[in-house]
């Protein structure tokens, strides 16, 4: 089964469920419907569909990984950010990094590969998955994700993000 959200209903909450729960809790995002993404050099092909001139949007790439403790995290980082997986995990304190498996994917953040997203954190939240945001999301006036489904994105402030984070209880860790 693919990322996309001809297959969302499969998922623990659907893209459309977010999308409501966004709405209803007032959060302001534009979306945008394409060709399922399911690396950082596909989300380019179709990048200038989402442009606003005069604002900063941040394009973050997403990793699920676990550590040599079996603790699972959720990294979000700048998409041409290189990431060294030893070096990460000194910084966060989580030894052993590794990528976890689709399986697991879908366990603790209830997504398939391809549409890793902070906005999983809706479920990963309940499953204690630890979140790590790159600190370049502070300078963006945009953040652009997933909205649980690989063709879907979503374009939102900052602060809505952010206030997303607050109203499921997620603690966002800066690296």
């Amino acid at each position: 089964m693919d990322a996309s959200s001809l297959n969302q209903e499969s998922l623990p909450v659907s893209s459309d469920a977010l999308l409501a729960q966004l709405d209803e809790w007032g959060l302001a995002y534009t979306l945008y419907e394409h060709v399922p993404l399911r690396t950082v050099e596909d989300a380019k092909t179709v990048e200038a569909e989402m442009e606003v001139p005069g604002v900063s949007a941040l394009r973050i790439k997403n990793l699920y990984l676990r550590d040599r403790k079996k603790r699972n995290y959720l990294i979000s980082v700048e998409q041409d950010r290189e990431i060294d997986l030893k070096a990460l995990g000194q910084e966060i304190g989580a030894p052993g990094l590794s990528f976890g498996s689709a399986d697991r994917l879908m366990e603790f953040l209830g997504i398939r590969p391809g549409a890793v997203s902070p906005l999983a954190m809706i479920t990963g939240v309940e499953k204690g998955v630890i979140f790590h945001f790159d600190r370049a999301v502070q300078d963006a006036d945009v953040i652009c994700m997933h909205p649980l489904v690989n063709d879907r994105t979503v374009v939102m402030a900052r602060a809505d993000v952010l206030s997303f984070f607050d109203r499921i209880g997620v603690d966002v860790n800066w690296i």
